[in-house]
């Protein structure tokens, strides 16, 4: 079997945020999609590890936030590779609190989603709500950030516990030219025999000769 076949599924790149006891927290996901249309209802799957999820399941509210085409890396990053346990992933971030109070991420965002939760069904590793819309509206006029985009153009990662993670996106990988660098934070591989062509960045080009990068 080919696996490149399930990265032809199209989705899009979000941020599903709650709350718990006056907190918030937030996550990327991939895993969005609409269930019924009256009522308006959507669904969300969630790796039952994150505290995304503990705070879903304790407050049944959840928002979605769409992230535009020209979201940083570094700002898919906090929210995909960080962990809520140990970063406020809220500070410096622009929100605003929804209708369920669930908050909204207003920062690169197009479009948001809010939402009580009217089921789960439990998957394993992965639960998924099924939630009513309550409010929903746009943010702006950018384009919205799609999966493939993410992973072909800006060369983003899945993380580990993300349902479009594979075991391979963990291993270091090597060239016959040496190490590619991967970052740990946005999971963004750098290869020196390919370069970066749509940054500018012409294959050859060595990671200590990036615009940027300090020496080793």
């Amino acid at each position: 079997m080919d696996r490149s076949a399930l990265a032809k599924i199209s989705s899009g790149v979000y941020i599903v945020a709650s709350v718990k006891d006056g907190k918030y927290n937030g996550q990327i996901i991939n895993s969005l999609f609409r269930v019924t249309a009256k009522p308006l209802t959507v669904a969300v799957s969630i790796n039952k590890e994150n505290l995304t999820c503990d705070y879903i399941r304790a407050s049944r509210v959840f928002s979605v936030s769409l992230l535009a085409i020209n979201a940083p890396q570094t700002f898919i990053g906090l929210f995909g590779f960080k962990s809520g346990r140990d970063v406020d992933k809220f500070a410096g971030i622009g929100y605003r609190t929804g209708v369920t109070g669930a908050p909204i991420i207003t920062d690169h965002s197009v479009a948001y989603l809010d939402a009580n939760v009217l089921q789960e069904l439990d998957c394993g590793t992965h639960i998924i709500f099924v939630a009513e819309l309550v409010d929903f509206d746009n943010l702006g006029d950018a384009p919205a950030l799609t999966y493939d985009y993410y992973s072909n153009v800006m060369k983003g990662k899945s993380s580990r516990n993300a349902p479009t993670y594979t075991p391979k996106e963990e291993e270091k990988p090597r060239t016959a030219g040496g190490m590619k660098y991967t970052c740990n934070i946005c999971g963004y591989t750098y290869d020196p025999a390919v370069g970066d062509p749509e940054h500018g960045i012409p294959p050859g080009t060595a990671f200590e000769d990036l615009p940027g990068t300090a020496p080793r």
